[in-house]
Formats: structure tokens, C-alpha cells, sequence
């Protein structure tokens, strides 16, 4: 699936880049982040804004969070990190940085949150 526009234009894209901004207090490099982004949207043929979409409903006074949405993506997480080449370290920092995309974006995500 390719995007239709540079990873970094969609919005939840940028609401990721800005939560880390504000919470390291520094510009954060987005690089090896969006790499893996880019990869999880190819994997999942879903852009990053559908992705964010898909786990929450916006509701009068905000937005809640759909538990089916955030436990396939969980899953899919899951998946993505165990196709990654190299060790689980690698591995792990290569889902680590698909749930701060989630968790940045007001889905709470944590490893083996599928089962």
C-alpha cells in the first residue's frame, strides 16, 4: 500500500512528533521512527490516520478508546516486531516505537497487550 502523502504530513503523525517534543523538551529524531511506521503501514495497508481511527470513537466530552481496534493492533505489533531481522532487541525497539505512535495518539499500548 503506498501513501498517499509523506508519512510525516498525516496528523497523527505529528501529534506523535510533538508529544515527544514536549516531553523530552527537544526536537526529537523521527528517522528510525518513521521507518518503522512506514513499515507497519505497509504491513497492516492502513495510513497512519485510518490506524488511530480504527482504535478509538470520538464520544460527546472526547474520545474512547475501542478495546477490539487496540487489541488487533496489539497483535499486529506483535507480529511486525517478530518479522524484523535481528535480535530481540532490535526487535523490541521496533515495536516500542509503534506503540509510542499509539500511545502518543491517546491508545494506550504495551507489549503482549493482545492476549
Amino acid at each position: 500500500m503506498a501513501l498517499d502523502k509523506p508519512l510525516a504530513a498525516y496528523e497523527t503523525v505529528e501529534t506523535w512528533r510533538t508529544g515527544l517534543r514536549d516531553q523530552w523538551g527537544e526536537e526529537p529524531d523521527m528517522t528510525e521512527r518513521l521507518r518503522a511506521l512506514e513499515g507497519f503501514c505497509e504491513m497492516v495497508g492502513k495510513d497512519p490516520d485510518t490506524i488511530i481511527a480504527e482504535c478509538s470513537r470520538v464520544v460527546e466530552g472526547g474520545k474512547r478508546i475501542r478495546i477490539k481496534g487496540r487489541r488487533e493492533y496489539a497483535a499486529r505489533i506483535a507480529e511486525f516486531q517478530e518479522s524484523e531481522d535481528g535480535d530481540a532487541r532490535a526487535q523490541g525497539r521496533l515495536g516500542n516505537n509503534i506503540r509510542s505512535f499509539f500511545i502518543h495518539n491517546g491508545i494506550f499500548m504495551q507489549a503482549g497487550l493482545s492476549s
